[in-house]
């Protein structure tokens, strides 16, 4: 019987996860869950990073309370770090990833080095909140900050530096930088001398499953533990949850929902070519070096930024009334692009919704349940334009497609999508970070042979929901419209 501590944190909330594994199935059991709330200090938007370790220190408690634990992994969002001085003290809090002070740095790098060798040397979907461009602007505006930064470590690599005292960065997460080059596996030296990156602030490149260290003895003395190992797991939430994908199938499609829809394959090379590159699509690091070949997509935050300006207007909304309501309003009435720039900042999302419709010159919605199935419908037509892309670019066909993460909670999203591309969807597991997190602890620890293992393992503790594709020529002919927005 092993006992897997998983810390998972996301853009709004994190947690933490015993998992048990006793042999047969993983079993998972929350102990501690707290929020992710980003703090607009002088007109810049931090994470607050010592609240998040403090609540890492209450699920080390209290795992310790339930009994104890083996060993810990930890996984968050990708491409934001913090920067360490040469006393390994943090310089100042990770800057959020939504933060101004990246509009227009891919701008900025194309001027130094084109997109088209950007591409070529990295693999990957150009996005302004990339590390790159985030420390192209620090390189800008705040030189001073990077030459009295002796250590860039991502968040994962953060907070396990923090357990254990040991500085790496861990493959997955290090490939969301856009700045590891794709074919050696090795941080791009061309990269980063056309950005004015100092290299010597990165870390050392560890493959997902490495053992980072073990729990300090400092900490150890404070909480009252053993010093178990931290294993880096794949630090981007995304490859924990392709790890954990149930699927039996070599060639399969997925989309992590949540926060960002994450809609890809897994492949074992990258694909660089003028084909992908158009279509702007990522070649993400992976466990055992593998690729997630995937289209970063704006996902439920389009929802949970909607149902917070409803709540700031007096009126708090649950997801599930708000799905109720969308049900009830008239469908394909209006489209928006989730993807578009309008919707990237936090604010009130509905209006934007609604100047987007204007300005496309389509139906303005009116009621929250007219913006909510217009969210819904855009989403799985932008799946479909994705996954047209990836059978493109990939030149394989994909029977149905796997959903995992939170998303899957979400009846009407996973219905609409089946319906928009044509192929059953098969929903679950929900929990799909933490059983990726749990599973590549597990392997490190020997427990499981190979990702064919845990993948077989997790399928036969899950209970997938099966949605199939209904009133497909209405999907069609709403997709010949919705071309028009993007």
């Amino acid at each position: 019987m092993k006992r897997i501590l998983a810390f998972d944190f996301g853009a709004s909330s994190g947690r933490a996860i015993l998992g048990t594994f006793d042999g047969h199935t993983i079993s998972l059991e929350e102990i501690h869950r707290f929020s992710n709330d980003p703090v607009l200090v002088g007109g810049t938007f931090y994470w607050d990073v010592l609240r998040l370790f403090h609540e890492i220190k209450q699920g080390i408690l209290k795992a310790k309370q339930a009994g104890g634990f083996d060993a810990v992994g930890i996984d968050t969002w990708g491409v934001d770090f913090g920067l360490l001085d040469k006393d390994g003290r943090l310089l100042e809090n990770p800057v959020h990833y939504r933060d101004a002070r990246n509009v227009g740095m891919i701008e900025k790098a194309a001027e130094r080095i084109s997109k088209d060798r950007m591409y070529d040397l990295t693999g990957i979907q150009f996005m302004e909140f990339n590390t790159a461009f985030q420390l192209l602007s620090l390189k800008l505006n705040r030189p001073e900050l990077l030459e009295r930064a002796e250590t860039l470590l991502f968040m994962p690599d953060l907070l396990g530096y923090f357990l254990t005292g040991k500085k790496t960065a861990e493959y997955s997460i290090a490939t969301t930088s856009q700045l590891v080059d794709i074919r050696t596996r090795e941080w791009s030296q061309e990269m980063a001398d056309a950005l004015g990156v100092p290299l010597r602030i990165l870390p050392p490149i560890a493959p997902a499953g490495a053992v980072l260290g073990k729990l300090s003895d400092d900490l150890c003395a404070e909480l009252g533990v053993p010093a178990v190992d931290v294993i880096s797991v794949c630090g981007h939430d995304t490859q924990s949850a392709v790890t954990a994908v149930p699927s039996a199938e070599k060639d399969f499609a997925f989309i992590s929902c949540g926060t960002w829809s994450l809609f890809g394959t897994e492949l074992e090379e990258p694909i660089v070519n003028e084909t992908s590159k158009a279509f702007n699509v990522t070649n993400e690091g992976g466990y055992g070096y593998s690729t997630a070949f995937l289209k970063n997509i704006c996902g439920l935050w389009l929802i949970q930024e909607s149902r917070r300006q409803w709540k700031r207007e007096g009126s708090d909304y649950s997801y599930a009334e708000l799905e109720k309501l969308a049900v009830a309003s008239k469908p394909f009435q209006c489209f928006i692009d989730p993807d578009a720039p309008d919707f990237v900042a936090p604010g009130d999302m509905p209006g934007r919704i609604k100047e987007f419709c204007r300005r496309t010159g389509q139906y303005v919605p009116q009621t929250v349940g007219e913006v909510v199935r217009c969210i819904y419908e855009s989403l799985a037509l932008k799946y479909r334009h994705v996954f047209n892309g990836l059978k493109n670019c990939t030149g394989k066909d994909y029977g149905h497609i796997n959903v995992v993460g939170g998303g899957t909670k979400d009846g009407l999203l996973c219905a609409m999508t089946a319906s928009s591309c044509g192929v059953p969807v098969y929903a679950g597991p929900i929990e799909a970070t933490v059983l990726g997190n749990v599973a590549v602890q597990l392997l490190s620890l020997g427990e499981l042979k190979d990702i064919a293992e845990a993948r077989r393992v997790i399928a036969a503790g899950e209970h997938l929901k099966t949605f199939d594709p209904v009133d497909t020529a209405a999907w069609d002919e709403a997709y010949r419209t919705y071309l028009n927005v993007l």
